[in-house]
């Protein structure tokens, strides 16, 4: 998939978004490591502390549909520059794809591309924590 595929499926997931109360709509696709692709959008809530990221919901999507990484993501909203994923989403991003392809972008096709290590360094991993719990990939 290229990266503008990438982008269409996660401006047409912006198109989806729930954001009655900051009109601030995003988009973002997920591309699984198998090649499956999901996508996701902002969903808010009027008790703002549950609202959900477009990002982690592309992602959430994917981890529950049996898959545990991702090689690349696409983000989009209407942003001046590239729009920059929130700081709950880079550590979401990082547990699932931290080597992943980032592209961010907006509306007007300004776009900044990298790597979640690049929004990320020095992320929290399960090597920071103690012991050697089953479960954890």
């Amino acid at each position: 998939m290229t990266d503008a595929e990438l982008i269409a499926a996660a401006r047409d997931a912006r198109d989806r978004a729930y954001v009655p109360y900051s009109r601030f709509a995003v988009g973002a696709a997920v591309l699984a490591e198998d090649g499956t692709l999901y996508t996701g959008c902002n969903i808010e809530n009027a008790s703002f502390g549950l609202t959900n990221c477009a990002e982690r919901t592309a992602i959430f999507k994917m981890v529950s549909e049996g898959r545990r990484r991702f090689k690349a993501i696409a983000v989009i909203a209407d942003t001046d520059g590239p729009c920059s994923p929130c700081g709950a989403c880079r550590q979401v991003m990082s547990e699932f794809g931290p080597d992943a392809r980032v592209i961010l972008t907006n509306l007007k096709g300004d776009t900044w591309t990298g790597s979640v290590r690049d929004l990320l360094p020095g992320a929290f991993t399960s090597a920071d924590l103690p012991g050697d719990e089953e479960g954890r990939t």
